[in-house]
């Protein structure tokens, strides 16, 4: 009898004691995270029962959002970038040319034929609208030829058109008898290729705004001068070759010049292989020629 009114009293105490261990769960809400699937471990007559193979995988949990239908939709077009026509590479054509005579004038341009144009005075403002106008109707120009480049009364266009004339992929070229000065040599630069003849000089100098303000008047990276350092990098320099260019060009003030030759100038453009290929054909051309041999030569 005292053993039936302990097992009653006991059960009594479960009973009650589970709704409050529930309850205190149900008061706050943990976080279930799944470290392995659970392995159930049966027991038969005290013997083990192996678990199963596969084991219990942890529950999936449903998420039901309300959202609009999905209605597939075809891919947007295409839009290329306006990049550049591609032009196969050009011979540089060094072949003497009359640069009085031209089919067409566009500006400080010359057109000499369906390749070819020559550059023969100082840009400004419309010089850009100048050079659209003529590759719209000559659009096989693919050679800048350099001849009298005085520079540019307004820089802010001369470097939109050297930037116009990279895009159209056209080479420079400096002839024996050209003359490239001031900022003249930041449209040299824009050639995709550029080449220098024997004889052609360079002049530059530091640039000068309306006020009378020259480069030396700003910090190194003020806008003023950053803007010609990123035109270099855009053509092609390396950071330390853009900033040494600058400060060569600017070493001297606008009223004077720094002129360079064309070796001095091939230096700087990246092209020490033209100007060795240049001075070994000069050597070539000095050792293969004629020599008079005095001693039999014979004088009437």
């Amino acid at each position: 009898m005292f053993r039936f009114t302990a097992l009653v009293l006991s059960l009594f105490g479960v009973a009650m004691a589970a709704p409050a261990a529930a309850q205190s769960l149900s008061l706050v809400t943990l976080p279930v995270v799944y470290v392995s699937a659970p392995v159930v471990q049966q027991v038969h007559q005290g013997h083990w029962i192996s678990p199963l193979a596969e084991t219990q995988s942890a529950p999936r949990q449903d998420r039901h959002v309300a959202s609009t239908p999905f209605v597939p939709r075809a891919a947007p077009a295409f839009a290329p970038a306006a990049l550049p026509v591609w032009k196969a590479p050009v011979a540089i054509d060094r072949a003497f040319r009359d640069y009085n005579r031209g089919l067409a004038q566009y500006g400080p341009f010359r057109v000499l034929d369906g390749q070819r144009v020559a550059l023969m005075g100082e840009t400004d403002a419309a010089t850009p609208r100048w050079f659209r106008a003529m590759m719209r109707d000559y659009p096989g120009l693919a050679q800048i030829d350099m001849v009298e480049c005085p520079g540019t009364r307004d820089d802010r266009a001369n470097m939109q058109l050297g930037r116009m004339i990279r895009a159209a992929g056209m080479v420079t070229h400096v002839p024996p008898i050209g003359s490239v000065r001031s900022g003249a040599v930041e449209l040299f630069l824009a050639g995709v290729q550029r080449d220098i003849a024997n004889g052609a000089e360079f002049a530059v100098h530091s640039w000068m705004d309306d006020y009378g303000r020259e480069a030396g008047d700003f910090a190194p990276n003020a806008p003023e001068n950053r803007k010609y350092l990123d035109y270099y990098r855009e053509m092609g320099m390396d950071d330390g070759t853009a900033r040494a260019f600058y400060d060569m060009t600017n070493s001297v003030p606008h009223r004077r010049a720094r002129w360079l030759g064309a070796s001095d100038m091939r230096r700087w453009v990246g092209r020490p292989a033209q100007a060795r290929a240049v001075r070994k054909a000069a050597t070539v051309q000095a050792r293969s020629a004629p020599r008079i041999d005095y001693d039999a030569a014979t004088l009437s």
